[in-house]
């Protein structure tokens, strides 16, 4: 559904698969190696559009509950 945090960024690096992502109003393709940053209070949120596995990091600093 995704999500945003007010006071806080983050850092999604994508380790396998391909698939989209959405950072307020823009969708763009991401792919294995991609890394991108989510600056503070914007919405985000991930789509795998393919048949493979999509995994993913996400970095932040550990002060939220989700």
């Amino acid at each position: 559904t995704g999500h945003s945090h007010a006071g806080q960024e983050e850092v999604y690096i994508f380790k396998s698969g391909q698939g989209k992502m959405q950072i307020n109003d823009k969708k763009f393709k991401v792919n294995e190696g991609d890394i991108v940053f989510i600056e503070d209070g914007d919405f985000h949120r991930v789509f795998n559009d393919s048949d493979r596995k999509l995994e993913f990091v996400c970095v932040f600093d550990g002060k939220r509950s989700h």
